[in-house]
């Protein structure tokens, strides 16, 4: 469907849920993204384990795109994240690197990456893992369980104290 300005609806800018005390909207995220160090307590459940528990993560915010929280490789456990061949480009942070993560007798394949050598700006992420919330168990930030974005490649991590809409659903390819 073609609007009265010509563009497609997909390539329109949705309007932004208005944020209430304690909330963020994705809508005043940067872009280019950022990354931010964060003190709440990050724990990841995979085959009924606790694979990670750390107070040292980071996330990255970009407009848009719930936070992807990246943890400390030292936050794992031994033998979880086991790497896989193949590599993606962020055009932000450089060449990213798969894990497949591995518990109580569970594989999540290409559930986890990292940027090994990443861009300027990014460096925090150089010894740091990112987990798709939606293949894990759980993922918690202080207590509260995170809900996964959409799309076959985002890795988003959504609390209540994150608003939308979310780039990632149907037809949100064009924001």
């Amino acid at each position: 469907m073609t609007p009265a300005h010509g563009f497609p609806q997909y390539f329109r800018r949705p309007k932004p849920i208005k944020p209430h005390a304690g909330q963020e909207s994705v809508w005043d995220y940067p872009r280019p993204p950022r990354v931010e160090p964060r003190p709440e307590r990050v724990v990841v459940r995979l085959g009924g384990e606790v694979i990670a528990d750390t107070t040292d993560a980071v996330r990255v915010l970009e407009t848009s795109h719930p936070p992807v929280y990246y943890l400390p490789l030292n936050a794992f456990r031994s033998g979880v994240l086991v790497p896989v061949d193949g590599t993606s480009f962020c055009e932000f942070k450089g060449q990213a690197h798969y894990f497949d993560v591995v518990a109580g007798g569970v594989v999540a394949p290409r559930a986890g990456w990292t940027y090994p050598e990443p861009a300027r700006g990014f460096e925090a992420l150089g010894t740091r893992v990112a987990l798709y919330p939606g293949l894990m168990e759980s993922c918690e930030v202080d207590g509260e369980k995170v809900m996964s974005q959409a799309g076959d490649f985002y890795g988003g991590w959504i609390t209540a104290q994150i608003v939308g809409p979310f780039k990632g659903g149907p037809g949100t390819m064009g924001w």
